[in-house]
């Protein structure tokens, strides 16, 4: 992590790979080491466990907090199953260039990807805006510049975002007033908002052998 030397409490850090997993620490932002909190308590909701990409040109965030947590997830069978996550909070977000893509196999053969593009203009009017937005990802890919960023909060104690909870009383956290990311690649498996503004949003459904190649970016 770089730092202006005139002031300490702006951040600039280059996000190459997110990545979290059972046991394994959590390494983000040029070496800073998450470690993954034992006994932490599932989220009341449950996810698919389906994983799917997200693509940006450009993502800015005003209010921005990140922790480890672990969802509900949806198995095969009677037993229940959880999903470790980082989780992203964000206050509000302006995104452009915005494209989400889910694949699965198709009956027919190949697969079947869902493709929503949206916010392609260069107006920022044409954006996409989100806001109250929260995200458990297991993979981040894009150039981070963060500002008045803190690290190594209690999680349970962060504010930035405006969300109510963040995690465990004891869980690690990191929080800014703003975040901007460029050539933003995410694979997640939750995402909500209190509103998701999609301007000129187009849905396309690709089936086939062909259809992975229509990802937002290859695996």
């Amino acid at each position: 992590m770089k730092e202006s030397p005139s002031d300490p409490s702006y951040g600039r850090t280059n996000w190459r790979r997110f990545a979290v997993s059972i046991g394994v620490p959590l390494a983000v932002a040029a070496g800073l080491v998450i470690a993954l909190e034992q006994g932490a308590i599932a989220a009341s909701f449950q996810v698919s466990g389906q994983d799917f990409k997200l693509s940006a040109d450009h993502l800015h965030g005003d209010g921005f907090t990140q922790y480890t947590d672990v969802l509900s997830q949806t198995t095969k069978g009677d037993v229940p199953g959880h999903k470790v996550t980082a989780m992203s909070g964000i206050g509000s977000a302006d995104i452009s260039n915005l494209c989400q893509t889910v694949k699965g196999p198709s009956p027919f053969g190949g697969d079947v990807v869902m493709r929503i593009e949206a916010g392609q203009g260069s107006n920022p009017a044409d954006h996409v805006k989100a806001d109250h937005l929260l995200i458990g990802m297991s993979d981040l890919q894009g150039d981070a510049t963060f500002k008045a960023i803190q690290i190594g909060l209690d999680s349970s104690t962060m504010t930035a975002d405006g969300n109510d909870t963040h995690g465990q009383v004891g869980g690690f956290g990191q929080q800014a007033n703003t975040v901007d990311i460029d050539h933003l690649r995410q694979t997640a498996t939750y995402t909500s908002a209190g509103t998701f503004k999609l301007t000129g949003m187009h849905l396309h459904l690709y089936v086939g052998k062909d259809a992975a190649s229509h990802e937002c970016f290859p695996d």
